[in-house]
């Protein structure tokens, strides 16, 4: 796909976190685990910070970006994306939760490249027991498709797989070496497990 469009990147940064509350600002290899995901995935991009409140300081301090508020409360990943998407301004957008410290910029050009023309989004998809899973949220997506359908399954049960269902996605097969960028770290047994990955 020939002149391929800006992409932007989207990082997730406005859950409850119940299960490790804090974990954002939680050390991963010697910084902050937001401000990690935050250096892996903003090379050379534009990227904004999706939250739901003021971010803490020892955090704020060492992002260089846009932040934006959720314009709604607990309303999910969606609500996030709806409300940054509105605000970064490039045609394609790459979407990341805060708590994935092993995307990085190599990833997000892996999937520009699969993209074609008259695609709306290329989601990572992966076989777990049988059953076929995406990774929405460390995906790539136009952004004006993205509003337009993402803004009508809000309005419902809005979710971000409702979303993909009425998106033209494109599929791209995880390599098994790829499978530990989808490490999410939501409790202190996951971090525990990700501080030994990045420590070797």
């Amino acid at each position: 796909m020939p002149d391929r469009p800006e992409i932007g990147v989207v990082i997730l940064a406005g859950g409850e976190a119940s299960r490790l509350p804090g974990k954002l600002a939680l050390s991963a290899g010697g910084v902050p685990m937001l401000v990690r995901v935050y250096r892996n995935v903003s090379q050379g991009r534009r990227t904004a910070i999706s939250c739901r409140s003021n971010l803490p300081p020892e955090v704020d301090s060492q992002l260089q970006c846009l932040r934006v508020l959720d314009r709604w409360e607990k309303r999910g990943p969606l609500c996030g994306l709806l409300s940054t998407m509105e605000t970064l301004q490039t045609p394609l957008v790459f979407a990341v939760a805060g708590d994935a410290p092993f995307v990085d910029a190599a990833f997000i050009e892996r999937l520009s490249a699969t993209l074609q023309r008259g695609d709306e989004a290329v989601v990572p998809a992966h076989e777990q027991r049988g059953r076929k899973r995406f990774e929405p949220l460390a995906a790539l997506y136009d952004r004006a498709a993205f509003l337009r359908e993402g803004s009508q399954v809000f309005q419902g049960e809005g979710s971000l797989h409702a979303v993909l269902e009425r998106l033209r996605v494109r599929e791209y097969p995880i390599a098994p070496e790829e499978e530990i960028i989808f490490t999410n770290v939501n409790t202190p047994e996951d971090y525990a497990a990700a501080a030994a990955a990045w420590m070797t």
